[in-house]
């Protein structure tokens, strides 16, 4: 049970707590803090939802889902991920709309949490989950375009459209602008990594951006009002759910909801590695789901956990999940105190953090070993999970993706090795085993892999000549399991020996799949004579029954010879 869980890993995290480790906290919390502070603004403007918003999120989702997560490392907070997927929703149904699909996707991340489904993410293959991430890199420096160059362009659904709406715009871009983002895409890129340790390049950028806008009187576009408060004005109201066109939200909470899991599970992975300590993923899904049911009610967007927070947390000393709760909190301060000085920020600024951000999320390594050894497969399921993401949208792509995983994954395991060999007599004997060595009809086929649906064909095509053959033995040590349509073909193969006066054996049955046959009645069918621990006992019993099968063939022969 969830709560039981959660106590267990309360026990591990504070049973030791001391002072020393509140301290180590209360830096680390600090560091992430001025690391989420501009992320928050820069992905609440990104949304479409504005800044506050952006802020409201990390602060209720690092109180809330850090108090009630799976590891004591993960930090939540709002996402460029999901940001993606808002700024469709919101021009398209509004600001209400986007906080249905996110009371939706929360209900849907709970429940997986709550039945013990997280695992199931991690079947989604790494080559898809990358063209996902470099497509939502691409679509955030197009869409963040306009507050990059100071214009305005027409909303669209896609990123595609609006790269091309850019061709035909025919607006001025504003120089003061441009400036402003390429200042802090420069801070960013050349700040040396030593210094981030005593302050984020991305906080500092913001503040330089901010000052010169400010102090040179350019006319660059800042952030809006950053109201003093935790619930905005505008928020959801149970009454202005649009009950009429909930078919429309299933596709965007189906998304949300899949990229905040996968976003956990990689956070996780990333967090594990760093720590040595395991992410209990189905306690963080439902730490997000409750965290995603709550933030609508706050005027606040979706929230998952942040792989750039959670690393800064882990290398700053975290010791507890105290960490996440103290950097809400010093955000919380930061919009109270610091309000008048957040509003001064030049959008510009926060879209060029935002391409920096988008373009660092990516493994380039791994994308550049995929490409460069020419693995065929992963090649074409990330290509295809990119441009699916650009040129349509991001709903459409995880579906896309999700076709993907599973084509990718039966491709992996659909192919079952199936050798068939004569008897080795000398081998047999060096082994210490007694054989007579008169009847060359027994053959011993060994099976490696899964014996289902995909791998049918094979099968056949293995055992299309027995012509020859009295005694098969299927060596199945090597094959994990086998499904209804794997039965139907030893089915087959039992009833073409049969015909032929042949015996069908097997040797070293998995219990799964021994459970599957029993279910069948293939178990008695066959005889449970015909089953046998090793590959040598059913030799050595196969040439036994073998000797009346010879003698009978000799016997034929003779008669047709006279």
């Amino acid at each position: 049970m969830p709560r039981r869980s959660l106590a267990r890993l309360y026990q591990d995290e504070f049973s030791n707590y001391s002072l020393v480790k509140f301290q180590q906290d209360l830096i680390a919390g600090l560091s992430v803090a001025a690391v989420a502070l501009p992320l928050a603004l820069a992905f609440g403007v990104g949304s479409g939802a504005g800044a506050a918003a952006g802020l409201i999120t990390s602060i209720i989702g690092g109180i809330l889902i850090g108090a009630l997560g799976g590891a004591p490392y993960q930090i939540s907070g709002a996402k460029a991920v999901t940001s993606v997927v808002l700024i469709v929703l919101v021009n398209r149904y509004g600001l209400e709309g986007m906080w249905f699909a996110t009371l939706f996707s929360g209900l849907l991340m709970l429940i997986i949490g709550l039945m013990h489904l997280g695992r199931f993410i991690a079947f989604i293959p790494a080559p898809v989950i990358r063209g996902f991430t470099l497509g939502i890199a691409l679509i955030i420096m197009i869409r963040q375009a306009d507050n990059f160059f100071g214009i305005k362009t027409p909303t669209t659904e896609t990123a595609a459209q609006k790269l091309i709406g850019y061709f035909n715009s025919g607006l001025t871009p504003n120089i003061h602008a441009i400036i402003i983002g390429f200042v802090v895409m420069g801070i960013m890129i050349l700040w040396p990594k030593k210094w981030n340790v005593y302050f984020p390049s991305s906080l500092f950028g913001l503040i330089v951006a901010a000052l010169l806008n400010w102090t040179l009187g350019w006319s660059a576009a800042t952030i809006d009002s950053i109201p003093r408060t935790l619930i905005l004005e505008k928020h959801l109201d149970l009454t202005s759910i649009p009950w009429d066109n909930l078919s429309d939200f299933i596709a965007p909470a189906l998304t949300l909801t899949a990229l905040g899991s996968i976003e956990a599970f990689l956070c996780g992975a990333a967090g594990s590695n760093m720590t040595g300590t395991r992410l209990q993923v189905n306690q963080q899904l439902i730490a997000q789901g409750l965290g995603n049911i709550a933030l609508p009610f706050f005027g606040a967007i979706p929230t998952t956990s942040a792989m750039i927070r959670t690393k800064v947390a882990i290398q700053a000393g975290a010791q507890t999940r105290l960490v996440s709760i103290i950097h809400a909190l010093i955000l919380l301060a930061a919009m109270f105190l610091f309000a008048p000085f957040i509003e001064k920020i030049p959008l510009a600024a926060l879209a060029g953090l935002l391409m920096v951000v988008a373009v660092r999320t990516n493994e380039w390594e791994a994308i550049q070993r995929i490409f460069s050894k020419r693995f065929k497969t992963d090649m074409i399921a990330f290509t295809i999970a990119m441009l699916a993401t650009v040129v349509l949208n991001l709903t459409d792509a995880i579906l896309i993706g999700t076709f993907l995983a599973g084509a990718v994954f039966l491709n992996k395991i659909a192919s079952i090795d199936i050798n068939v060999q004569d008897v080795d007599i000398k081998r047999l004997k060096q082994r210490g085993i007694k054989t007579a060595g008169k009847c060359g009809h027994v053959r011993v086929a060994f099976l490696t892999g899964p014996l289902f649906f995909a791998a049918t064909g094979q099968f056949d095509e293995a055992f299309a000549n027995l012509t020859d053959t009295h005694a098969l033995i299927l060596s199945m040590r090597g094959v994990p399991l086998i499904d209804t349509e794997g039965l139907e073909e030893i089915h087959r193969l039992y009833d073409k020996l049969q015909k032929q006066g042949g015996t069908l054996m097997f040797a070293g049955l998995h219990d799964n799949a021994r459970a599957m046959m029993e279910r069948d009645g293939l178990i008695e069918i066959i005889g449970e004579g015909n089953f046998f621990w090793s590959s040598d006992q059913a030799i050595v019993e196969a040439e036994k029954r073998g000797c009346q099968f010879c003698e009978s063939e000799k016997l034929q022969k003779t008669k047709v010879m006279s």
